[in-house]
């Protein structure tokens, strides 16, 4: 989606090592991507390059990380309130990503390797060019989803949504909070004429920060279609009903086959691509650019870090200590099994998360739910080793075994066969890591978390037989002030109407 993927021109290049007297040219090295569109608006916006060299061939090691440099400029100002990276992903390519935190009528692109333009450079995005925290949404929705090139449908949506044919938003405002509203914690939100409301049920709500934040920010892109919804704030998806009995259509972070709720983007996903050259230094872009050594120089031992979240995570300590040969696991630590701290303590000091990726082999192990950190683990580059497991994320059906992860058995009995497999057959363990590397680099951007949003909130509108209402109770979810840096939609008065 967007380009993430190489463009069709890197097919017809021949992908060899280049070796160190070849330097990358300036014509024949390629740029492409979101970050070069003016109506893609994203919190941190991107883009690609790929070295290639004279002859045509595409580097496959870094030919430096500073190889080439990016400016961006705008006619209308001396300086630009935008922070650039150029981040070398060290295969030959690198991602440029920039954060805007003002808006402006026109940006200018310019790509220069040793002061000379690359590829089609200079990039012009003719404007009004908007950041992240300008409201101007697009009012067309076909327009929007056509700039991002959103699927036309998504399985998991389709799959989740099909226990639903329709949905009385009237029956679930009375009918969800009477059954849920007590014991567990869920936001009910309406979005009308593309305003947010929202009424809270329980006591620990503090995560609806998280779904407050991404439904400001998508409405900020784009109109919303008039919705109403419950988002289950906890961990574990709450519709235990049978297909055959009547059903709640609830949204949460986390599905699990035995449960019907509707799978959203997680709370940690998502509040990556909000957060992006911001608050956080884990997401989907800064992994790339993180993934430790070459391969062939990767620890070969299968690594785990994490807390006493679930029982298999103890038995994996236990494996560790009998084969440290093979498998590198500790426990950051003790909650649930404190009293099992003597057995499968001390705890280690936790380790960055970007140094997981020394190690060749990543086991992934359920917490209370689905472990969130999957989509970092595929981006990394390394072999992940997944559990079976119950539970599942947006993403999940799109992944095959051992095509993008080697599955291991849920008890982990075969957890040690399974590393020595990938040890003795180290070229296919290795297609398999970089298949799981190509595959979150497609599909887990940011891009593709809004657009999941958009689709799950446009499909389960269609679905509605009563109409959306502000209900008793609900207060408005405010966007921030942006007046240090304010905009001005040139689309208000096509809003209006």
């Amino acid at each position: 989606m967007l380009g993430v993927l190489l463009p069709c021109l890197l097919l017809g290049l021949q992908a060899s090592g280049v070796s160190a007297t070849k330097e990358p040219s300036a014509a024949r090295s390629l740029v492409w991507g979101p970050g070069l569109q003016a109506d893609v608006v994203l919190p941190a916006r991107y883009f690609f390059i790929q070295a290639v060299d004279g002859a045509g061939t595409s580097f496959t090691s870094s030919p430096g990380e500073n190889t080439y440099e990016v400016k961006i400029t705008t006619p209308a100002e001396e300086f630009t309130r935008i922070w650039v990276q150029v981040l070398d992903r060290r295969d030959g390519s690198f991602l440029v990503r920039y954060r805007m935190y003002a808006s402006y009528p026109s940006l200018t692109i310019e790509i220069l390797l040793k002061g000379v333009h690359v590829a089609q450079s200079p990039y012009h995005l003719k404007g009004p060019v908007y950041h992240d925290g300008c409201s101007c949404p697009q009012p067309q929705t076909k327009v929007w989803l056509k700039h991002m090139r959103c699927p036309d449908s998504v399985p998991q949506i389709e799959q989740d949504l099909s226990y639903f044919p329709s949905v009385d938003p009237d029956h679930l405002a009375q009918e969800v909070p009477r059954r849920f509203g007590r014991r567990q914690s869920l936001c009910h939100y309406t979005i009308k004429d593309n305003q947010i409301y929202i009424k809270t049920h329980g006591e620990h709500v503090g995560f609806r920060i998280f779904m407050d934040a991404f439904l400001l920010s998508l409405s900020r892109k784009v109109k919303l279609p008039d919705v109403e919804f419950f988002v289950n704030l906890g961990d574990w998806p709450l519709e235990k009903r049978k297909p055959s009995e009547k059903l709640h259509p609830i949204f949460s972070w986390c599905g699990s086959s035995d449960t019907r709720d509707i799978v959203m983007p997680t709370y940690d996903l998502t509040e990556s691509v909000l957060e992006t050259m911001g608050r956080v230094s884990l997401d989907m872009m800064s992994v790339q650019v993180n993934t430790g050594p070459p391969w062939e120089e990767k620890n070969s031992t299968a690594f785990w870090r994490g807390r006493d979240s679930r029982k298999e995570r103890l038995e994996l300590v236990k494996l560790s200590r009998a084969h440290p040969d093979l498998i590198d696991a500790a426990l950051t630590n003790f909650f649930f099994f404190e009293h099992d701290e003597s057995l499968y303590g001390p705890v280690v000091k936790h380790v960055s998360f970007f140094d997981f990726f020394k190690y060749k082999y990543q086991i992934n192990v359920d917490g209370t739910v689905a472990a969130y950190r999957l989509p970092y683990l595929l981006a990394g580059g390394g072999l992940v080793l997944k559990q079976d497991s119950e539970y599942y994320e947006h993403f999940y059906s799109q992944l095959h075994p051992w095509e993008h992860y080697i599955p291991i058995k849920r008890d982990l009995s075969d957890l040690l066969d399974t590393i020595r497999w990938a040890k003795e057959n180290d070229h296919e363990a290795r297609r398999i890591a970089e298949a799981g590397k190509q595959f979150a680099r497609t599909h887990l951007m940011g891009d593709n978390i809004f657009c999941y949003y958009f689709k799950l909130f446009e499909e389960y509108a269609a679905r509605q037989v009563t109409e959306p209402k502000v209900r008793e109770g609900m207060e408005k979810v405010e966007q921030p002030k942006d007046d240090l840096f304010p905009c001005s939609c040139h689309r208000q008065r096509e809003l209006k109407l």
